[in-house]
């Protein structure tokens, strides 16, 4: 009763504004128009999980590659269409092609649980019969066989949170007899990844143990021999497998905070497993943070990050520099599909200015081409995008963007969005999003905060904004805010600030460390209760990031800074919007009920800055939600932010 009070008390608000209707148009338009979530490239086949031109929601399509023309694809064609059984929540959460793209193993659910079903789908024929349905497959991980035979996978204890194990499944077997491969984790919350070498012969498990260490096992198939490559180490490996099957190469930042890139040979394990010493440094760390490598012919490529801005980097099998992808500007690179025999790859590059686009590169040149975008009103030249830096209240430089359209100079009186993240490893870089260009391209101002706790400068970046130093990304964000009025680009009563899932606490601590630092603020999915967060959902998999309140020194981390417990009576505090999810399988929607509550009784000012709740019934944390639930939850946000910011814009514009 009292969530249908609140959910009928903020629906009349915001429906009876004139500007909903607006925003809401707004930002279907941007929404409807093609959009590519990822990509996986095998011989001449290309596999896309993408949502076409005015589509609710996300689809799966193969395409060829033309013969004679190395660049230019064929139509796509439907594998997978989620929501074809009549549920519009039911998403793809993930797949994985056979090596020779004849068939792709994906995930789906419904009402934004995550909680996947395992199928298969062949892509000459996908209206056949779909092989397979295994259930208890969250964010799988699969490892096919050279020959499309059967592969590797990830599952859970049937309705588990924990304890994901790698077995192995051969097609057209019985699910339930698939034989454990893999189940030696460090503890429960431990995430298994996995690769197969190309001839089949060596299983590589890399072991996510928290957010700052990953184990990596590989198993000898054809003597049926483990090794441990690197195991209780607080740092990150990613490695792959080298095109002639006798190397690894990898990224790795033990001894290297921002990464560097390693060779091991795989042959030369002999009776020990090969320590981290014994790994041959083929570029050391510097000033840029490299991630995870990516084979192309005879050729290593990495994503270099500076700034939250990524470079492409074409290696030779030494490490020696060999170019670097031409010039795509400020972006980020969301993915490097490689072909490793071909020789080629399709580079997914997102930005600002608009949609992510995809880019044929190949081996021995530095050469892009466009291979496919998706066509849109918001161009490069009516977006303003700069990066800066402010100092912390320690000092610590903090860097960040500000996007604004070009024709708006900002002063006092802008409104503007301050939004941020600090946690995970996490960096804020270069990424498309409807909210953004919907608010600048009706005048206001976004800005987004590189906070400690992300990965914008390497690993010690991530470990002075987690655990015990986790109020070091509450005062880069509030530094912010502060400098964005000092330097007169806005005001504090033109100010909200807007932050999702860990972003949602960051705005929590906010609001309660300083009411008096915006008008107004969208805290979307949060958690808001640190001291009995793991109690809920899968919320174990993050005491490693925030720290355990069962551990007394941990409890008075997070005890400090916890947003439910720091809500004071008599504190006139901002408006406050917050969004939850029946449906979320990540952060329960009991932390937003339970904030409202505490607000709606402390708040001295709620004649002039309510304190609403928005939680949806069909609905997740977000992954897979269809355009038109996702262009409902933004235009509420945005509604509710422009009305408390005594703003009347015209977002059709």
């Amino acid at each position: 009763k009292w969530l249908t009070g609140q959910n009928t008390f903020t629906r009349q608000a915001l429906d009876s504004l004139p500007e909903r209707s607006a925003w809401h148009q707004r930002l279907v338009s941007l929404m409807s128009r093609p959009l590519v979530g990822a990509v996986q490239l095998r011989n001449d086949t290309v596999i896309m999980l993408e949502r076409l031109a005015d589509a609710d929601q996300s689809v799966l399509t193969v395409r060829r590659f033309v013969a004679g023309a190395e660049v230019t694809g064929s139509e796509p064609v439907v594998l997978v269409d989620p929501a074809a059984g009549g549920d519009a929540t039911a998403a793809i959460d993930w797949y994985e092609a056979s090596p020779d793209g004849a068939l792709v193993a994906y995930g789906t659910s419904i009402g934004g649980t995550e909680r996947s079903i395992l199928r298969i789908v062949a892509t000459d024929d996908p209206a056949a019969e779909h092989i397979e349905d295994i259930p208890d497959t969250r964010a799988c991980s699969v490892a096919w066989e050279p020959d499309g035979s059967g592969f590797f996978y990830t599952r859970y204890p049937a309705g588990e949170e924990y304890d994901r194990t790698v077995r192995h499944h051969r097609l057209g077997a019985d699910w339930r007899d698939d034989a454990e491969t893999w189940a030696e984790l460090p503890n429960p919350e431990s995430w298994p990844d996995l690769k197969l070498s190309q001839d089949g012969r060596w299983l590589l498990v890399s072991v996510e143990v928290g957010w700052s260490r990953t184990d990596v096992h590989v198993l000898d198939r054809h003597h049926d021999r483990w090794w441990t490559i690197v195991s209780g180490v607080e740092s990150e490996t990613r490695l792959e497998f080298a095109v002639d099957g006798l190397n690894l190469v990898g990224m790795t930042t033990i001894d290297a905070s921002g990464g560097r890139l390693v060779r091991i040979s795989l042959p030369a394990f002999g009776d020990a497993a090969r320590s981290a010493g014994d790994w041959i440094t083929l570029v050391a760390e510097r000033d840029a943070v490299i991630s995870s490598p990516h084979v192309v012919g005879d050729e290593i490529w990495i994503v270099a990050t500076s700034d939250g801005i990524d470079t492409v980097e074409r290696r030779s099998g030494d490490g020696s520099l060999l170019g670097s992808l031409d010039s795509l500007g400020m972006i980020s690179v969301l993915a490097v599909a490689a072909d490793r025999d071909a020789g080629r790859a399709l580079v997914v590059r997102d930005s600002f200015d608009g949609p992510p686009s995809v880019w044929h590169a190949a081996a021995g040149t530095d050469e892009v081409v466009r291979w496919w975008e998706a066509h849109g009103d918001v161009k490069a030249s009516e977006m303003s995008i700069r990066h800066v830096t402010y100092a912390s209240l320690d000092g610590t430089q903090i860097g960040m963007f500000l996007i604004h359209d070009a024709d708006v100079t900002p002063d006092a009186t802008t409104p503007t969005i301050l939004n941020g993240y600090g946690g995970f490893a996490i960096a804020e870089t270069p990424t498309w999003s409807p909210q953004i260009a919907a608010w600048c391209s009706a005048g206001g101002l976004y800005a987004i905060a590189q906070l400690r706790g992300g990965l914008e400068h390497g690993e010690d970046w991530h470990l002075a904004g987690n655990r015990q130093h986790k109020q070091n990304v509450f005062d880069d964000f509030a530094a912010a805010a502060d400098w964005l009025v000092e330097q007169g680009l806005t005001s504090r009563a033109r100010m909200a600030i807007v932050g999702r899932s860990n972003g949602g606490l960051l705005v929590g601590a906010a609001l309660t460390q300083r009411p008096d630092l915006c008008r107004a603020v969208w805290c979307g999915v949060p958690l808001l209760d640190m001291i009995r967060f793991p109690q809920f959902l899968i919320a174990r998999l993050w005491t490693s990031e925030y720290g355990d309140p069962e551990i007394a020194e941990e409890f008075a981390w997070l005890h400090a800074y916890s947003p439910y417990h720091h809500v004071e009576s008599g504190t006139c505090y901002p408006a406050v919007l917050l969004t939850a999810a029946e449906g979320d399988s990540r952060v329960h929607a009991g932390h937003a009920r339970k904030m409202t509550a505490a607000l709606q009784h402390a708040s001295s000012c709620l004649d002039t800055k309510p304190v609403l709740l928005i939680e949806e019934r069909d609905a997740g944390h977000g992954v897979g939600k269809p355009v038109s639930l996702r262009a409902a939850e933004v235009a509420d946000a945005l509604t509710f932010l422009s009305w408390q910011l005594g703003w009347v814009p015209s977002p059709d514009t």
